[in-house]
């Protein structure tokens, strides 16, 4: 089989807008305030990139074969967590007195994963600038990807049985007939990827890079593309149609046999735990590397676009940013890794996520409730005696036999309690290094 997670890397982020249609994305308030926000994050993702591709999958949410939509993930339980677990693999990279980092994400998520965890919330706050492989709204990204294939090479690709199967494919993820027609044959094959994960809990919409790129536009980081969308498109065709061809009945034929499930919520799993080490022995497990076709395509996919990778980190570092460069984890590992070409560059790199750990998260706490605001007169109206207040001064004049002003916390009646004092406000928590 040909290397479907470097495959995936290239093609789920421009893949996300065919997964969901927006209508699905409900602004209803039936929902606990912390689903609320993770349907607003993801409408914000989707809407990176929902000019991309004129074709919109409509999945049919109501079908009982069909799995559920990513909106409906968000019902599970976990996802009212307050802190954020730390997920991926994490270097500090420092050169020059300034510090970058890399980030291996993984593009596809689960809704309880939107959260970054607090030491890659920390890394984030300290960049000023987020770099990822493609900007979703970057104009030029848009024209490239909303550029309708070649109808006659698409029914040269796509002919025959290789047609059938693809058919058949799209019927049992819930894609309508048509509804991807005018992709390039190897990304209609590769949003079925996508979509068989769905199953797993595991959604295109709530891919890693794509919820980074939602938190910077929020906080008006500037975010800066490394590749640009035309050299992906190429790298994922191989550059000519049989390559193509070969790599469709290959995918087809991970997905019918569903082998293809169980890689990607291998790799998820991996991704999570933090795990760099099993991550970096993907060989092992990905079946991937068994042919010198998937070894070509293994070397096109990740190693000849690493070097590039690491140009443009270098770049903005050299030109006086901090980057947070966030790009697919099997990027970061190996030989030809992203680690080691920055070290390799003059850069002290230093692990900070990589070793395997157990995921914790800590639900949100009761909120204090607030002190009732003070009584003020009414304009206009009689003073209650005792009421009037001094001018000059925020505080109530004290009449004659009239009672003092409250305190900051009313006193105890005798033989009773002390009311109890408002929580102190939460800090963030600090990380070790």
């Amino acid at each position: 089989m040909p290397d479907f997670l470097s495959i995936m890397e290239l093609a789920l982020r421009i893949l996300r807008a065919l997964v969901a249609p927006l209508r699905l994305l409900s602004r209803g308030t039936d929902r606990p305030a912390p689903q609320r926000l993770l349907a607003r994050l993801t409408r914000q993702a989707l809407a990176g990139v929902g000019g991309c591709f004129i074709a919109v999958f409509t999945v049919t949410a109501h079908a009982a074969a069909c799995p559920p939509s990513a909106i409906a993930s968000l019902e599970k339980p976990g996802i009212g967590l307050r802190n954020g677990v730390d997920r991926g693999l994490l270097w500090r990279i420092e050169r020059d007195g300034r510090t970058s980092w890399l980030y291996g994400t993984l593009h596809l998520g689960r809704g309880e994963w939107v959260r970054p965890g607090p030491t890659v919330q920390k890394a984030m706050a300290q960049s000023d600038t987020l770099a990822l492989e493609l900007d979703s709204r970057d104009d030029a990204t848009v024209r490239a990807l909303s550029q309708p294939a070649d109808p006659a090479a698409v029914a040269r690709v796509l002919s025959g049985e290789r047609a059938r199967r693809l058919e058949r494919q799209n019927a049992e993820a819930c894609v309508p007939p048509g509804s991807t027609a005018r992709l390039p044959p190897i990304l209609q094959v590769t949003a079925l990827t996508a979509l068989a994960a769905r199953a797993d809990g595991l959604y295109a919409e709530f891919g890693v890079d794509e919820t980074l790129a939602v938190s910077a536009r929020n906080s008006n980081k500037p975010i800066v593309a490394l590749e640009n969308a035309a050299d992906q498109l190429r790298w994922l065709t191989g550059g000519s149609e049989a390559e193509e061809a070969e790599q469709i009945d290959a995918m087809l034929d991970e997905l019918e046999s569903g082998r293809l499930r169980g890689q990607l919520k291998t790799l998820a799993d991996i991704w999570a735990r933090s795990d760099a080490a099993r991550l970096a022995r993907y060989p092992e497990w990905c079946e991937c590397l068994n042919t010198p076709a998937e070894q070509r395509l293994m070397k096109r996919l990740l190693d000849d676009r690493n070097p590039g990778l690491a140009d443009g980190i270098e770049r903005l570092h050299a030109g006086g940013r901090s980057a947070f460069a966030a790009v697919g984890a099997l990027h970061m590992v190996g030989a030809q890794g992203l680690p080691t070409l920055m070290a390799a560059r003059g850069f002290t790199v230093t692990p900070v996520l990589t070793e395997a750990q157990a995921q914790m998260a800590l639900p949100m706490p009761p909120l204090a409730a607030p002190e009732p605001p003070a009584r003020k007169a009414v304009r206009g109206g009689k003073n209650v005696k005792g009421q009037k207040a001094a001018k000059g001064t925020g505080q109530k004049a004290t009449a004659k036999g009239g009672a003092k002003p409250a305190s900051k916390a009313a006193a105890a009646p005798k033989g009773g309690k002390a009311a109890p004092r408002a929580a102190p406000k939460a800090t963030n928590p600090k990380v070790r290094r």
